[in-house]
């Protein structure tokens, strides 16, 4: 069966830390275009990050987020460092397979069902 299940996400203080993982079955995450997006409340869904050949960062996240993955786990990481209130959203990891990075969440024919991650001032 070909899915994405997330998990890692709760609340947080400001300042502090939280890793998203999503696990891929029923292909090889190397074989695609893995991202994260996120979506709060009344907002539409947004780009954070995306890993191929290479990775692309959202400005908002740069510096503080950082994809990678697990190849031996078929697993795609989202680490969050330094949480800001304005992450507050739930996120949703997604896959496409042509390896070329997108930021458009209709490039990405795979999702799963999310995970909410709440940042508390």
């Amino acid at each position: 069966q070909v899915q994405l299940v997330e998990s890692g996400g709760g609340s947080v203080q400001a300042g502090g830390s939280l890793r998203l993982s999503c696990a891929a079955s029923g292909f090889p995450v190397t074989s695609s275009t893995m991202g994260w997006f996120r979506q709060a409340p009344g907002k539409e869904r947004e780009f954070v990050a995306a890993i191929s050949w290479n990775t692309q960062y959202d400005d908002s996240v740069k510096g503080r987020f950082t994809i990678s993955v697990d190849n031996a786990k078929n697993t795609v990481y989202l680490q969050m460092n330094t949480l800001k209130p304005e992450d507050t959203a739930v996120y949703y990891c997604a896959a496409k397979q042509i390896r070329l990075i997108s930021t458009t969440p209709a490039s990405y024919n795979l999702w799963g069902q999310g995970t909410q991650v709440t940042v508390s001032s």
